[in-house]
């Protein structure tokens, strides 16, 4: 009778054939599993519990995506490429070296507001692409690719360097518990001190990476008339 324990994917099944309600079908199949299984309705609500609650930050990323899809098809893009054009002298290596400075300064306070989806597609990349439309003129596609590999590069920069130097980060704590396990007296306080200098040689190297970004972009447009796009071709 062990396979009884399956009926929970056949109520999913006939669930999805009858095009029932997603949530009430799967809750259903798993307490029939927990029920013929030999756990009771309490202990099942626990196991759901404990499975909503440590999993719960992959609820928020998702819940994040239709929120961040909205403000991006209501003018976000617009409004950030508007405000780096009014900015004389901003380029994208300055413009992403400020980026980088400040994903490290909020790694050391354990800040996690950043990420690819929430700040670099719909802000940090369009900004990038901004300074340059404001200084040369409308890029050129093989500009474009480069400006976005680099935008996301700064995030993950930013965040790998930096995110143990805050003494309570998780990374931080890992660390410093695997260490003592293994019979070495490290502190949290050491391993967060030891990072800091790793971060500033991080950032020293990316901003040097930047500035080398400008100049090669300064060569190529170096003699040439910009070429200010047109809106619609903004917007695209």
């Amino acid at each position: 009778m062990e396979l009884i324990r399956l009926i929970g994917i056949l109520i999913i099944v006939i669930g999805f054939v009858l095009k029932l309600d997603t949530i009430a079908v799967v809750l259903i199949a798993g307490l029939a599993t927990a029920l013929v299984s030999g756990i009771t309705f309490t202990e099942f609500l626990t196991l759901l519990g404990e499975a909503f609650v440590s999993n719960r930050l992959v609820s928020i990323f998702f819940l994040t995506l239709p929120m961040i899809g909205l403000v991006e098809r209501y003018g976000l893009r617009q409004q950030a490429t508007k405000l780096i054009s009014g900015i004389k002298g901003l380029t994208p290596g300055r413009f992403l070296s400020i980026y980088m400075f400040a994903r490290e300064l909020a790694g050391f306070f354990s800040v996690r507001v950043y990420g690819h989806p929430q700040f670099i597609r719909p802000l940090v990349e369009p900004m990038s692409q901004s300074s340059v439309r404001a200084k040369y003129g409308e890029p050129t596609p093989n500009l474009k690719e480069k400006i976005k590999a680099r935008s996301a590069a700064m995030e993950n920069l930013g965040n790998f360097f930096a995110q143990n130097t805050f003494v309570a980060g998780s990374g931080v704590l890992l660390i410093a518990g695997t260490m003592e396990s293994l019979g070495y007296q490290v502190s949290a306080v050491s391993v967060a001190q030891a990072s800091i200098p790793v971060a500033l040689i991080a950032l020293v190297f990316v901003l040097l990476s930047n500035y080398l970004l400008d100049r090669k972009i300064d060569r190529a447009y170096k003699g040439k008339e910009p070429q200010v796009p047109k809106e619609s071709e903004r917007e695209a």
